[in-house]
């Protein structure tokens, strides 16, 4: 309907904040952003199903659109599971536990998540780099910059429900894109995708301007 303005709701990544979403760009007169704001599980043992119920609160809109990225996709498809959604819009995540990579199972049976967030991911900015590709400058204040969430216990939730999160098949109507050269969820596993050619995972960063092209030609 010509003036009717659709409500984006985006969800960063683990640890990330919205600023990674500052590439995307889309008519102001068509699409009004919105921007979930990670929150604090209750406990280690808090279910993705009662956190998520729990982060729905920031939605106040019907028949959002969400974006989602990383575990934020993952998210948003849980999401979608409580609130109707116009569009459900996944970039460098997973539709499902088949989707993960052989190394991220074997991770996921070591449980070696347990102690390695925490430990590395704000330490070494070799480990950052391995996280958010090669695309991205190489300077550990400029992660910082889209790195914000540093709680202990949420880092550990977060991965932990990512890697054991129980959806077996694909929710109908998600789209999903993808980079090509995305390391963390390589897209020799991934199915029913835009690939983005040369996409590593942290593509939202340096891939706006196709990513966004893409958003409005699917949002018509």
């Amino acid at each position: 309907m010509p003036g009717t303005i659709r409500h984006i709701y985006f969800i960063p990544g683990t640890a990330a904040n919205s600023k990674i979403f500052d590439r995307i760009k889309l008519p102001e007169d068509q699409f009004q952003f919105h921007f979930i704001e990670w929150i604090i599980p209750v406990s280690k043992n808090e279910s993705i199903e009662a956190y998520v119920k729990r982060l729905c609160q920031q939605i106040s809109h019907q028949k959002p659109i969400l974006i989602g990225v990383s575990f934020g996709g993952i998210i948003a498809q849980e999401i979608s599971k409580i609130i109707a959604c116009e569009k459900v819009v996944i970039i460098s995540s997973i539709k499902s536990n088949k989707e993960l990579s052989k190394s991220l199972h074997i991770i996921k049976k070591t449980k070696l998540y347990r102690v390695a967030p925490t430990r590395f991911l704000f330490t070494f900015e070799k480990t950052l780099g391995f996280l958010f590709g090669k695309g991205v400058t190489k300077q550990i204040d400029v992660y910082r910059h889209y790195l914000s969430q540093r709680n202990s216990s949420y880092l550990r939730w977060s991965i932990k429900q990512a890697l054991n999160w129980k959806q077996t098949s694909e929710i109908p109507g998600i789209i999903h894109l993808h980079g090509d050269s995305d390391f963390i969820f390589p897209i020799k596993y991934i199915s029913n995708c835009i690939p983005i050619k040369k996409g590593s995972h942290a593509m939202i960063l340096t891939k706006g301007k196709k990513i966004s092209s893409i958003l409005f030609e699917k949002f018509q």
